[in-house]
């Protein structure tokens, strides 16, 4: 519970954005939504590394080698440390380039092009989050990182609303406030995890451990191949959407960001799974990893069928919460539709994953991660967008074909694994 509330408050912090600045209009919906995909495509790698972390501790600690899970955690902050300054410097660099070649039009880039300097300037407090949630989770700890994100959504809603309109005595920043209300509220998120990973004694400060550190690559560095296939497919993706209108995208936009809603509850059980599944295989405990999966499975498909029943008969009220436009709320209204009938799919996919994560098993996931979104999800919306010209629906319809097709390879593969000969 503590990883799929983790989840939802996670990706709360940009729905929040989205919500706030819909009174800007359309334009700011789209750039902060714009913005967010970046940040989302250069956690990718960061995402990997979390990953294998997770996985690396948790087999460690469930076979009681606690003092190797404080090294391979130490490791894994410094090179999360390290990469951030790089993403940092590329980020402010080459972000508005990046948005503008994704085609944002003129009124869209004015705005992108502040938020996404900000985002990336304090970076490295979104990376430390992330890593240090990912150390803990690995440890079972499940509690603190999500005391950490309610934290930072506390803070984030305080502070976002006066910045972005100018109230309270603050001055009006509009989109730069948005941004400024993430970047400070997850500084203070990041501070509070380092000062409860050091009291509780998760970090071995020392000389890194290049030997745990490779191992945590080698089961990390898939799933970054993994999310970079996943969001540099998002970009052209998106490319498809935006040509439909600056409407077409914030309708877009709002949608995911309400999709997330049951987006992240399923992600966080494929987390759960993974570090369950990872614990239970290092103490040899076999039986207990097939438990954990088949629960995780099941409140995956509870939360994310209860959401999908919502998706399909409330979709108008949905989408008003965000914007007045009567053209956003009439798209994102058939875009929430169609998001309904991927649910259960999509909760498949992401347990399924999550626990064949946990064996090690990070390459599969890859390639089939890598299959369905460049040559399912990019290669249908390219068809029906470009040489056929067909409406916006069809190209939303494409990512729908995508998780149905993850969810039965996922799962065709859990089912061959012999989960007595797994290591890593």
């Amino acid at each position: 519970m503590p990883v799929l509330l983790s989840s939802l408050f996670q990706r709360l912090v940009s729905i929040v954005d989205i919500f706030m600045v819909g009174g800007l209009g359309a334009a700011a919906i789209a750039a902060t939504g714009l913005g967010q995909l970046l940040i989302f495509v250069v956690m990718t790698v960061f995402w990997g590394l979390a990953t294998g972390t997770t996985v690396v501790i948790a087999h460690l600690w469930g076979a009681g080698a606690h003092l190797a899970a404080r090294r391979a955690a130490f490791a894994a902050c410094l090179a999360c440390a390290a990469m951030a300054i790089v993403a940092t410097v590329a980020g402010m660099q080459f972000g508005t380039e990046i948005a503008r070649l994704i085609g944002a039009q003129t009124d869209v880039l004015t705005y992108a092009s502040q938020y996404i300097k900000l985002v990336f300037l304090y970076f490295i407090f979104t990376a430390g989050l992330n890593i240090l949630s990912a150390i803990m989770q690995g440890t079972g700890n499940t509690r603190t990182p999500m005391e950490g994100v309610i934290l930072v959504n506390i803070l984030h809603v305080v502070i976002a609303y006066p910045l972005i309109y100018g109230h309270f005595g603050f001055p009006r920043m509009g989109v730069a406030g948005a941004a400024y209300a993430i970047n400070i509220s997850e500084m203070v998120g990041f501070l509070y995890l380092l000062v409860q990973a050091i009291r509780m004694k998760y970090l071995k400060f020392g000389k890194p451990d290049l030997q745990l550190f490779r191992k945590i690559w080698r089961v990390g560095y898939p799933v970054a191949l993994e999310r970079v296939a996943q969001q540099s497919g998002q970009l052209f993706y998106s490319k498809f959407i935006i040509g439909y209108g600056t409407s077409a995208y914030a309708a877009h936009q709002i949608g995911l960001s309400i999709e997330s809603l049951s987006f992240m509850p399923g992600a966080g059980m494929g987390i759960a799974a993974a570090t369950l599944m990872g614990q239970a295989l290092g103490a040899r405990k076999i039986n207990r990893a097939r438990i954990s999966h088949t629960e995780a499975l099941r409140l995956a498909i509870l939360v994310m069928g209860l959401m999908a029943l919502l998706f399909l008969f409330l979709p108008h009220q949905l989408i008003s919460l965000f914007t007045q436009d009567p053209d956003v709320i009439e798209k994102g209204s058939m875009f929430l539709r169609l998001v309904a009938f991927a649910q259960v799919p999509l909760a498949l996919s992401f347990v399924y994953a999550g626990s064949l994560r946990g064996t090690g098993d990070t390459h599969f996931v890859f390639l089939v991660t890598l299959a369905a979104m460049w040559g399912i999800r990019v290669l249908l919306s390219y068809i029906a967008a470009v040489p056929l010209h067909l409406s916006l629906y069809m190209v939303w319809g494409a990512f729908v074909v995508d998780w149905f097709f993850r969810a039965f390879v996922f799962g065709w593969r859990y089912r061959r694994l012999d989960l007595n000969n797994v290591s890593i």
